[in-house]
């Protein structure tokens, strides 16, 4: 069986990874150059971000292919090595996973950036095509499981996990975003969420970044009420960021303690992953691990 379907099936609660795109910033990622560039230009900083999280305690760390879909990087300078990078990343982070024989490698499918038809540029064929791409080169790579993360629109979701499940077999985990309260930027509630992804299939449901871990809590507990029992994901930012006009980066000031402290109410309402998304760091996954394994 699947490496993460045991651990669940076996009632484990596991601990997810915290945020890439912050913590590279803060390793001087530049603004405006896309991370999942780094995986051929400077894939030992990866490694040295990866492996700092699965020295923290993480079960699960995520591939650095975010934005790695062919619409996303249509305007990176390797446009045309899509499947390439994403292999990579996944072949890096497995590498990081290595130094304990316990990791799992979640490969990252996040939003291509565009809207779908009638409202904006994208046709479902596209959207299905392009995730189906990133799904298999992932999966080439050596992930245990495909995360759908950071969705906003019932519509491109589908094509994310329709286009992934067309050429893998690995588990799939669905995480939305919620930006306004309990509504994503397109109107999508918790409850349509919980719904529809249970009947397609998903492993997981969940949500990541967003606003407070107060939201997140509300939103697990929708889920949790709309599909009683069923495994949830939870991945929040340190809190709303503000910004630091010295350094221009955003500000998280949720400590490690604040977010171990709402982990562990997410898993009292059924998460059974937790992490951090923006501005969490290694030693909020640290802290995270302490509450939640001890």
């Amino acid at each position: 069986m699947n490496k993460f379907l045991e651990r669940l099936n076996a009632g484990e609660t596991l601990v997810a990874d915290g945020a890439t795109g912050t913590n590279l910033q803060k390793m001087g990622l530049k603004p405006g150059k896309a991370p999942e560039d780094l995986v051929i230009d400077q894939p030992d900083l990866l490694l040295k971000l990866e492996s700092s999280f699965v020295n923290a305690g993480s079960d699960i760390i995520l591939t650095c292919t975010f934005g790695g879909t062919r619409l996303r990087m249509k305007d990176s300078k390797y446009k045309s090595r899509v499947p390439e990078v994403n292999t990579r990343a996944a072949e890096l982070a497995r590498k990081a996973a290595s130094s304990r024989t316990d990791v799992l490698v979640a490969g990252s499918m996040g939003p291509t950036g565009s809207i779908m038809k009638p409202y904006g540029p994208m046709t479902p064929d596209q959207a299905f095509e392009t995730y189906a791409e990133q799904a298999k080169a992932l999966a080439d790579g050596g992930v245990d499981l495909l995360l759908i993360e950071t969705m906003f629109a019932l519509d491109e979701a589908d094509a994310a996990f329709n286009g992934a499940h067309s050429v893998t077999d690995l588990p799939i985990v669905v995480s939305f975003s919620y930006d306004r309260g309990v509504r994503t930027m397109m109107g999508v509630k918790p409850k349509d969420v919980a719904k529809k992804y249970k009947e397609m299939g998903a492993t997981l449901i969940g949500a990541n970044c967003g606003t407070t871990l107060e939201n997140m809590q509300t939103i697990i507990k929708e889920y949790g009420e709309t599909i009683p029992g069923f495994g949830l994901w939870a991945k929040p930012n340190a809190g709303v960021p503000h910004m630091d006009v010295k350094t221009e980066q955003g500000v998280y000031d949720m400590t490690p303690e604040d977010m171990s402290g709402y982990a562990k109410k997410y898993i009292a309402i059924g998460a059974r992953v937790v992490g951090g998304c923006c501005g969490s760091t290694p030693e909020h996954v640290a802290a995270i691990v302490k509450a939640v394994k001890n």
